[in-house]
């Protein structure tokens, strides 16, 4: 059974940093991508970032470029995310996904196959 385990969400001040990370298990995910998404109260889900399991090919959203980085540990089958500049409007659970093939530049939800159950990022101002 593929899970998707993401931790370290938080509290915040703005401008300061955080790590997520996300444990995958289950299958090999080698041919995968692996996408971080966010969801504010009321809002759609939203890309944030992906990286291709394979290649470390990363790909960001307007909003989080030069202040968030994606990246994998292979050893550790576990993907990351750190963020740091937070803005209150970065506020929001943030979900990891997985999605087959490695195209990581995919932003649409609905095409990513596995999801984590969310871990909750709060910035204050």
């Amino acid at each position: 059974q593929v899970q998707l385990v993401e931790s370290g969400g938080g509290l915040v001040q703005a401008g300061g940093s955080l790590r997520l990370s996300c444990a995958v298990s289950g299958r090999t995910f080698s041919n995968y991508a692996m996408g971080w998404f966010r969801q504010a109260p009321g809002k759609e889900r939203e890309f944030v970032a992906a990286i291709s399991w394979s290649s470390g090919g990363t790909y960001y959203t307007d909003s989080v470029k030069g202040r968030f980085t994606v990246s994998r540990d292979n050893a550790k089958n576990t993907v990351y995310l750190q963020m740091s500049s937070l803005k209150p409007e970065d506020t929001a659970v943030y979900y990891c996904s997985a999605k087959m093939g490695g195209n990581y530049y995919a932003t649409k939800p609905g095409v990513y196959n596995y999801w984590g159950q969310g871990t909750q990022v709060t910035v204050s101002a």
